[in-house]
């Protein structure tokens, strides 16, 4: 048996009745954590233009009866920023856009899976293809397939310019709509190997601050669909998908895998575990590096700040946009950017959107050209070492160790930050708690309940 029949066999006969219960629990937190933020980013810039391009492929019915376009599929999933309906492909795509759009979607490792298979699911599942009963297994079936390549070769994969959630999000997505479809294993199988066939992505977007990423979730969750639905039509696919001699592992990573290490830890190893979330709208990495420059703040007792090194592991140093000193113009280029982080943190406090947003603030950026980032492999991965040097000479230092533990709540803490993060955003707190009765019982409570805690935010909105 192949890496991709047995990762197909367990998926497949993934039950609510079987899943561990903190595995379950979890993933409703990760539902809680995908729909709140993207609540919270209703006043990006991003998903209107995704919005713009879906409805011009796929068309769709305006909101509160606005007409209508006369593409097929155009009334099957609602668009959350504006509450009209489109098509399963747009609304992936826009919605995909809204998850995505504060950079705080859920990460396990360097893949942003939630923003790739929550919109796409609950899409489908609003159509009629799927039922809201399957949807916490299928999520779950999405974060252990993308998860365990993800960590087993984004080590490899990231430094040559391939972007794990794009690489990895393919089969998760695949995977997620599989077990919606309650496809066999045999079929699984074929949807995995499809989604082999149709991975990729680039991390050159970072690079140059702009807003590709945003939009690489919804047309990987396409691709995810196309996969199963191929699957699922009787489509003759590979089986060495992951291990082959022109696989996956070869393919991106350069090396192969030991096949049977590799199937051991499937179902033992939950991936699942693994997804973290942000306390920050920054970029993954920096979550740590932030949280150690808010502790450095709280010591600096106004002294001014001359010049910062910040120690970081290579694999995180080494992603695009990371050293970037500017100029900025984006917040693409702002989040992902380690002297930024730092300067404005030491200077304004906890980043928010808003903040990220201080371009031209001269204080900012004289300081962001004093703060460098050096690779250090003494340091662990989502860990930093960081040493200012005051005026006057004197040094302050802070040692921050995390682990993805740390970045990991229950539902009810995740609530009560979301509410804080939605605050920011001028939104009360019972709109998360809209969010909150749907995330943690979805077939009881119901899709319109979701969609009327977005109609009701849409309005309050900071924009």
């Amino acid at each position: 048996m192949t890496i991709q029949e047995e990762l197909a066999r367990f998926t497949s006969a993934l039950e609510p009745a079987t899943i561990p219960d903190e595995i379950r629990h979890k993933a409703h937190a990760c539902l809680l954590n995908g729909y709140g933020i993207a609540m919270a980013g209703l006043a990006t810039p991003y998903e209107p233009v995704a919005r713009a391009a879906a409805l011009s492929m796929y068309g769709g019915t305006g909101y509160g009866g606005r007409g209508e376009a006369t593409l097929l599929g155009r009334g099957e999933a609602t668009l959350l920023g504006s509450g009209e309906k489109t098509s399963v492909t747009g609304a992936a795509l826009a919605n995909g856009a809204l998850f995505h759009g504060r950079g705080q979607e859920d990460t396990c490792g360097a893949a942003h899976l939630g923003a790739v298979m929550i919109p796409l699911l609950m899409a489908l599942i609003e159509s009629g293809r799927g039922r809201l009963d399957d949807l916490i297994p299928a999520m779950i079936a999405g974060y252990e397939t993308g998860g365990l390549f993800e960590e087993l070769l984004a080590g490899d994969t990231t430094p040559k310019g391939f972007r794990a959630t794009t690489i990895y999000g393919v089969g998760a997505a695949a995977a997620a709509v599989a077990r919606l479809y309650r496809l066999d294993a045999t079929r699984t199988s074929a949807a995995l190997g499809n989604a082999v066939s149709f991975s990729g992505g680039l991390l050159q977007c970072f690079a140059e601050g702009t807003d590709e990423w945003r939009y690489q979730v919804g047309v990987t969750a396409q691709a995810g669909w196309s996969a199963a639905e191929l699957a699922r039509a009787g489509s003759v696919s590979l089986r060495e998908g992951y291990e082959g001699a022109k696989g996956l592992a070869r393919a991106f990573a350069g090396r192969g895998l030991d096949a049977a290490a590799v199937k051991a830890r499937i179902g033992r190893d939950w991936q699942t575990q693994r997804v973290a979330f942000k306390p920050f709208p920054v970029c993954a990495f920096n979550q740590t590096p932030v949280t150690a420059a808010l502790a450095l703040r709280e010591k600096l007792g106004g002294r001014r700040v001359e010049s910062a090194v910040v120690r970081m592991n290579p694999y995180e140093c080494g992603y695009a946009g990371m050293d970037s000193k500017g100029p900025f113009s984006t917040i693409g280029g702002t989040l992902m950017s380690i002297p930024f982080c730092i300067a404005q943190t030491l200077l304004r406090g906890a980043p928010s959107m808003a903040m990220m947003t201080e371009y031209h603030d001269p204080e900012i950026n004289a300081l962001v050209e004093r703060v460098d980032l050096v690779a250090d492999e003494g340091v662990p991965t989502l860990c930093c070492r960081i040493e200012l040097r005051l005026e006057g000479g004197e040094a302050l230092t802070e040692a921050c160790d995390m682990t993805p533990a740390d970045y990991v709540w229950s539902f009810d803490d995740l609530r009560a930050r979301l509410e804080r993060t939605a605050a920011q955003e001028d939104l009360p707190a019972d709109c998360i708690a809209g969010l909150a009765a749907f995330c943690a019982d979805p077939a009881g409570v119901g899709i319109a309940a979701l969609n009327a805690a977005f109609d009701r935010a849409r309005p309050l909105i900071r924009r």
